[in-house]
């Protein structure tokens, strides 16, 4: 068991890149994870990573056997479910990201209250509003809210998630009330930015079709929660699902503007590999989220 312990370590501290970060996400001391990395070299009797005091990549032979303690991790994990499923006593791990905002106020919640339900299985949960690889990452599920990337991943569909245009009583009070969606361009538009971020247009609905727009802004930041707080400030103009604005709206600490021209939709969904449909705690979790979630989210 200490074997292929060892390889769990070896494969998490490769996909992250990290002894700390590896050892963290299995819930091990880096202490601990880095001897279990160093007994797997004594093992095979190679070097499987290069280390100095700034860096940590795989040698040559570290890649190659990568791939293959990747395939016997993940056919080992299959095999558990499948047993599980069989006898009906269902354990292990699930990782799960979602993005900051909704992660917080709905995923995280939801998945205490599984975790409660179900204590033998682990849920490993990430929030971050950057767009994550799940294949890449070896992620179980993925909730987005916005638009669905094109992919071979299963969709399973939450609920629609109408956006809004708003800014604070303030903001508007100072730099004027947009009448038409050209006009944003010559206002504060708060971002949400990242690498590869769908988000870096908005595009809103015309009598004419959609329209997208390539807009400017003092501040912009790839954590949409900050944009909202700025947004409160009276630091600009933010485009966010209406389930994130709700609260605020409803007390006029923000203001709707353009319902004439409103952004295009987003969606609120989860994603998962078509393998890991097949395991019964994600069916059974994905069940149970997506339940959750849809009571949750006002129609």
């Amino acid at each position: 068991m200490s074997y292929l312990e060892s390889l769990r370590v070896f494969v998490r501290v490769s996909e992250l890149g990290s002894i700390t970060a590896g050892g963290r996400d299995l819930r091990l001391t880096p202490a601990v994870a880095s001897k279990r990395i160093k007994e797997l070299e004594g093992r095979l009797g190679v070097r499987l990573f290069n280390r100095t005091t700034r860096k940590l990549t795989q040698t040559e032979i570290g890649r190659e056997f990568y791939d293959h303690a990747r395939r016997v991790i993940t056919a080992l994990e299959d095999a558990e479910a499948a047993v599980s499923g069989l006898s009906g006593h269902l354990r292990g791990t699930i990782r799960v990201t979602a993005p900051l905002g909704i992660g917080r106020r709905l995923i995280a919640p939801f998945a205490h209250s599984f975790a409660q339900d179900y204590p033998e299985i682990r849920i490993n949960l990430r929030l971050s509003d950057k767009r994550v690889d799940i294949l890449e990452d070896q992620i179980d599920m993925a909730f987005v809210l916005g638009e669905l990337p094109e992919s071979s991943l299963k969709q399973r569909k939450i609920a629609d998630a109408p956006r809004v245009i708003a800014a604070s009583p303030d903001y508007l009070a100072r730099r004027g009330t947009p009448r038409s969606a050209e006009e944003l361009k010559a206002h504060d538009c708060l971002l949400l930015r990242y690498p590869r971020s769908l988000e870096y247009f908005w595009t809103v609905q015309t009598l004419d079709g959609l329209l997208r727009l390539d807009l400017t802004g003092q501040l912009d930041c790839d954590d949409a929660s900050v944009l909202v707080d700025w947004a409160l400030a009276g630091a600009g103009i933010v485009n966010r699902p209406v389930m994130e604005l709700a609260p605020h709206l409803d007390t006029g600490a923000l203001v709707a503007i353009l319902p004439d021209t409103p952004p295009l939709s987003a969606i609120f969904a989860c994603l998962y590999p078509h393998r890991r449909h097949q395991d019964p705690k994600i069916r059974l979790f994905a069940d149970y989220m997506v339940r959750a979630c849809k009571a949750a989210v006002p129609k």
